[in-house]
């Protein structure tokens, strides 16, 4: 009897373990859940952003019910996350500030002058950036975004707007990649 239990405490701590990082994606561990607050998201799909044929970072979406409808995402007024993991050592502060900023040029068409000052805010928050790192941009609806690296809150920038444009870059009709748009839609 002892045994049984003892088998069966194994077979649950097994999976228990395996579900914090349920979800692999481009070669990296992503959970199958975040929080934004107290809302648990589910994981809604990701994949690996490329540049020159060679994996950058890898960007997961996470929602409170899972949605392919891009537009629907990007103007929900509701909690939801994106984390991106840093996969390659060539991402430096200005490359990735350049890449921000023509992201919210796409996703805003042109119109980032009304959220410049949270767009350079948001940029500043990648000055120490390196390999391997793990950012959260977690959207809560009267919060704003809170920018967590490595679990650790680096900023918080308020607005739907600012929500909207971030959002904007994997998901809007010109996005930062076509494929892992699709990718972050679960299609």
């Amino acid at each position: 009897m002892a045994m049984k239990r003892i088998g069966i405490l194994a077979v649950a701590l097994m999976f228990l373990a395996s579900s914090a990082y349920a979800v692999e994606v481009a070669g990296v561990d992503m959970p199958d859940t975040l929080k934004a607050g107290d809302v648990n998201l589910v994981y809604n799909g990701g994949g690996k952003r490329t540049k020159f044929g060679m994996k950058v970072y890898v960007a997961s979406l996470y929602l409170k019910q899972k949605s392919s409808d891009a537009n629907a995402i990007i103007n929900a007024d509701e909690p939801m996350a994106i984390r991106l993991q840093i996969t390659s050592g060539l991402v430096t502060p200005d490359k990735m500030k350049a890449a921000i900023d023509e992201g919210f040029e796409n996703s805003t068409g042109g119109n980032v002058a009304p959220i410049q000052a949270k767009i350079d805010a948001f940029t500043a928050c990648f000055r120490n950036l390196a390999k391997d790192d793990v950012y959260d941009f977690v959207y809560q609806p009267g919060k704003g975004v809170e920018i967590l690296k490595a679990g650790k809150l680096v900023s918080v920038i308020q607005g739907l707007d600012f929500k909207k444009g971030l959002f904007g870059i994997w998901l809007c009709d010109k996005p930062a990649q076509k494929d892992l748009k699709e990718a972050m839609l679960g299609k």
